[in-house]
């Protein structure tokens, strides 16, 4: 399965938790807890994080976090932050999904629906 697959196959499977998600964004953006709100898309639990889903039986657990999380535990390093920030897609319009699975873990925007 090459990329462009995997992205519309995870696209597929998180489609219902969107709007779950986008509202945890909300609450993170709304108060200000950051302007980097980022949801941990794992098969397995990861120590990062509070968790939003559990792996019950889907195939995803998912954890709401945000930049600084990333910075503090050393995920993004520090002389990357401003990088990142740069590259970060309007939180309003974008959800932030770092994703793990066999293949690695890699960062990527979904649109809000």
């Amino acid at each position: 399965m090459d990329v462009k697959e995997q992205y519309h196959q995870l696209e597929v499977e998180l489609k219902p938790f969107l709007p779950m998600l986008a509202k945890a964004a909300d609450a993170i953006l709304d108060q200000e807890i950051s302007k980097y709100p980022i949801f941990t898309v794992c098969k397995e639990e990861l120590a990062i994080g509070l968790p939003l889903i559990e792996n019950d039986g889907s195939a995803w657990s998912i954890n709401a976090t945000t930049l600084e999380e990333f910075a503090t535990k050393n995920l993004i390093e520090p002389d990357k932050v401003e990088n990142f920030r740069s590259v970060y897609k309007e939180p309003t319009e974008n959800l932030c999904l770092f994703v793990v699975d066999k293949s690695g873990a890699t960062f990527i925007f979904l649109p809000r629906i």
